[in-house]
Order: C-alpha cells, then structure tokens, then sequence
C-alpha cells in the first residue's frame, strides 16, 4: 500500500487544529449582523499593528492590493519608477503597476535571496521614488543597508511582507523599517485567512489615513469621494479568523523552524543545500526552499516515496510570458536566473507530524547517499 502523500501546505490542517475557536469567532460574527469593517477588522488592525510594533495598521482585501495601495499611500504616482525584484510572485510587480508606477528589478544576494543593496544604486534614475524589497520565504531581506541607500538617493521603502509575519531583523519585526509595509493573509501564508486578506502597516499617520481613504472609493466620509479611490476592504469573518491564529502565529512560526531545520540535519550540504542562516535574523519559514544541481532527479525521487514538492515559482518574474525583455534590468539578473534553475520547496507547515517529518528527512538522507 502506497504512504500517504505529504503535501507541501495544508491549510485546512490549520484550520482543524484551532476549529473549536475558529468557529466560535466565525458564528459570533454572523450573529452580529454587521460583516465589512466593523469592530473584527477594527480591533484586529490594533492587535496586529501591536504584535508587529507599528502605529497602525489597514485591513484590506487581499496582499496585492495592500503593496498597491502601500504605494499609493507613501507617495508613489504614476509613471515613477519602484525598483524591486523578479525573485517573488508575480502579484509584486502587478501591484506595481496597479499603482501605475513602472518596476524595475534588481538582482538578488545568493546568501539571503532577497534583493542585494549593493545592486540598488545603478538603477536609481530621475524617475525612482520608491524601493520595494521582498522578505522572500520569510528570510528579512537586509533592511539597514536598503534604508541607508533609500536616504541616501531620497526614497520611499515599502517593504513586501506577504510571506514574513513574524520574522525579524536584528530583532525588530519586518514591516517596521520602511514607510509602510504590505502583508497577504492568503490561506496558506503563516498567517492565514480562510479566504483572501491583506492589511498594510506604516508608522506614519499621514500614510495610513490616506489609505483608510483609498480602500473604500476615497471616502472621508461615507459616499463623500474625496478623492478618487477603489474597494479593497478586509472583511470581518476573515479579520474574527486571523485574531484567532495571531493568537497562535508565534509558536506555528517555531514549529516551521524546528521542521526546516530537521529537514536540514539530514542532507549532505553538497547535492542538496539549505538557505544560509544569516546573523541577527529571524527566518519566518513560510518556505523551505532547498537548492540543488540535480533539481529534477530529486523531484522525481521524492514524489516517487510520496513527497509533495513544488517550485516557488517555475519562473522569475522576468520569464514569464507577459514581462520578457521588458522591464529595465531585467538582463542583469544572474543570481536570479541560477536560484531558478536550482531550487525546490518542501513540505512545511506547522500540522506535520513528527512522523511525516522523519519520512521526507529520511527521503532527503537516502537521495544524498546515491
């Protein structure tokens, strides 16, 4: 009889270990009778503004929006330049140019596959307003070096934070360094909602009230358009769920570190490598993304012995169909380029019991025993 597939998330088994009080927070909103920005979103900006050391915090409607409106917020406008990375989802540069600015993307460091500082100031031009690094897979990207070079040439920071709740520089939670920060509550982040969510945090009151404004058709006022803006709003069963597994984040976080580094334990080093653990960093662990010439083999050999695995991403975001060759920088982008061809992610998220946990660590000694 063939084991059980181990997937590489499991979203519903977050959902069953905190059923009792996820349900309990789902039915007093329904009794309440009041579902889109009430006092559930209001209170869980507070309580997550607070777990993260910022002044405030903006529920909306999904991680995408919360980068756009990020944007929108510290001053961006259209046709400025935002110098980010190719190395992250798509939903970066979309949001980018939802903002109506242009990307640009620098290569990333091979030691933190986040973007590299040093690669920043050669592509700042009259145009740049705004530099957006991405805390990749949860490692912080290093966020003194990109402040320094944003003070140095008079830009924004806006940081992505959709797969980092938790993780820290220096031990000062991500989202805090830059003039705001985006966060996505998609089911499968370590913070997760069971639907789609987002939220933006900025210790600047300016920028959050401007996208309070922005989030709900540019409303000071109700059905008073100050300004013109959009509908991206958090509701308020997702916000009730996401109190309830902020409670938990903390702990979920070091359970996807015990996991990882078990993980780690048992490969080679050589045929198969692990990210580097960076000083003063707390790695929030959304991913365990691994590294390896021989990709395709171990692939193949995992899912044979039941193992999910999976590419975070199959391409940079400079190789997908609708970007190629289009956006500046994008030939400079070799760090990028060979994480690509190397890299697969294994199974991690806080449910795995330490039974399947020795399966995939086990799998990983026998491939690099071969």
């Amino acid at each position: 009889m063939a084991a059980e597939l181990i997937p590489v998330a499991n979203p519903r088994a977050q959902y069953l270990a905190y059923q009792s009080q996820i349900d309990q927070a789902v039915h007093s909103v329904l009794d309440s009778g009041y579902y889109v920005l009430g006092q559930e979103v209001a209170t869980f900006e507070e309580e997550f503004a607070a777990y993260l050391g910022a002044q405030y915090c903006v529920g909306v409607a999904n991680g995408t929006e919360a980068i756009t409106l990020a944007l929108l917020a510290v001053g961006v406008s259209p046709g400025d330049e935002v110098i980010t990375v190719s190395h992250s989802a798509v939903a970066t540069t979309a949001a980018v140019e939802m903002a109506g600015a242009v990307p640009v993307f620098a290569d990333i460091s091979l030691q933190s596959r986040c973007i590299d500082p040093l690669k920043i100031a050669s592509l700042v031009s009259e145009r740049t307003t705004a530099i957006l690094p991405v805390h990749i897979y949860g490692q912080p990207a290093p966020m003194p070096e990109i402040i320094a070079v944003a003070q140095q040439y008079n830009l924004k920071v806006v940081e992505d934070c959709a797969q980092a709740h938790g993780a820290e520089y220096g031990g000062q939670k991500v989202g805090t360094f830059g003039d705001a920060a985006a966060f996505s509550f998609y089911p499968t982040k370590n913070l997760g909602a069971l639907g789609d969510g987002g939220a933006l945090v900025t210790n600047q009151l300016d920028a959050a009230d401007r996208a309070r404004e922005l989030r709900q058709y540019g409303w000071q006022q109700r059905n008073i358009s100050t300004t013109a803006g959009m509908n991206s709003r958090l509701d308020e069963l997702q916000a009730a769920i996401l109190r309830v597994k902020l409670r938990h984040l903390d702990d979920d976080n070091s359970r996807r570190r015990a996991i990882a580094e078990r993980y780690r334990q048992s490969v080679d080093g050589q045929k198969v490598s692990f990210p580097a653990s960076i000083a003063n960093t707390l790695h929030a662990m959304h991913l365990c993304v691994v590294e390896c010439d021989e990709r395709e083999g171990l692939r193949s050999y995992l899912e044979n012995e039941g193992i999910g695995t999976a590419l975070h991403y199959p391409a940079a975001i400079h190789q997908q169909p609708a970007y190629s060759g289009k956006i500046r920088g994008c030939h400079q982008l070799h760090n990028t380029e060979r994480l690509y061809r190397r890299h697969l992610s294994l199974p991690l998220y806080p449910q795995l019991t330490d039974q399947q946990v020795e399966r995939v660590s086990l799998s990983l000694a026998r491939w690099c025993e071969k």
